[in-house]
């Protein structure tokens, strides 16, 4: 009877309830679809099932794993505040991504989780902007189709190479020079 025991206890614990707790998703519906206002930048993003990381993915379970659409709404949300001139705010909503890499099941079990880089997968996100100035007007605005087609060659990562999302970064730090072509520490020492 005392084999028994150790098997009695591990199905005990596997259907206590949090036991079994799944990764995030990013197509959860519960999951918030913008980010808290915090400043002049507000940024929202649209259901990401329909997002081209997913929708065109080998991987789809795995392309839909973490909160990465909502750590790519921080970083642009924070990035954009840095550089956005006094007096002005800025609406974003994110309504594509794809990110950098694919899934290549066809390498073999041991390789269907894994991203591959190459240049025929290069990472792209669509987005609407609203720019506003400090009396109303509306200064910009429009869809912006943002895409890296030399991300592998374009030098050493600003950002830490150790973050999956440091290519799709890039791409959004390189997008914000080119909307908003201010001096970052003049717009933060105005403030």
């Amino acid at each position: 009877m005392r084999p028994l025991l150790p098997l009695v206890l591990l199905a005990a614990l596997a259907a206590a309830p949090g036991a079994q707790a799944r990764p995030p998703m990013v197509t959860d519906p519960a999951a918030p679809r913008e980010l808290p206002a915090a400043g002049p930048v507000k940024v929202q993003w649209t259901d990401p099932a329909g997002f081209s990381d997913l929708r065109l993915s080998h991987n789809r379970w795995e392309a839909q794993r973490g909160d990465w659409v909502a750590e790519l709404a921080r970083h642009l949300q924070r990035r954009a505040d840095e550089r956005l001139p006094p007096g002005q705010t800025m609406d974003v909503t994110i309504t594509d991504i794809q990110r950098a890499g694919g899934f290549e099941p066809w390498l073999g079990p041991n390789y269907s989780h894994v991203r591959m880089m190459r240049d025929i997968y290069p990472p792209r996100m669509t987005l609407e902007m609203r720019i506003t100035g400090a009396d109303g007007q509306v200064l910009a605005e429009g869809e912006r189709r943002l895409s890296d087609m030399n991300y592998l060659h374009s030098g050493p990562p600003a950002l830490n190479s150790g973050d999956s999302l440091r290519h799709e970064k890039r791409m959004i730090d390189d997008w914000l020079r080119r909307e908003l072509p201010t001096n970052p520490a003049t717009a933060q020492a105005a403030r």
